[in-house]
């Protein structure tokens, strides 16, 4: 997936659905990290601000966690929204 510099959807966006599909995927497993800052920008041949905006987003959206000193890593899934959470009517 490539970004599009010329659509109309901030880049920032569009590099996190792209994250967001790799880790919908399996690419970026639970408790592993996603690329860092600086590998986004490497990757995107984005400015550094795009790529924390984009990670930032991901965080928002719950499906990074960041770190301090050692990156950010995708969350595991919660079992929320399980059957078992709806309470059942007679």
């Amino acid at each position: 997936m490539t970004v599009d510099l010329e659509g109309p959807e901030p880049l920032y966006e569009q590099i996190a659905a792209i994250l967001t599909a790799r880790i919908s995927d399996g690419t970026y497993a639970p408790r592993r990290r996603v690329p860092s800052e600086a590998g986004i920008c490497e990757e995107f041949n984005v400015s550094r601000p795009t790529a924390r905006a984009a990670l930032q987003l991901l965080g928002e959206r719950g499906l990074i966690m960041t770190v301090r000193g050692k990156g950010s890593f995708v969350v595991e899934p919660s079992a929320e929204g399980s059957q078992g959470d709806t309470p059942s009517t007679p």
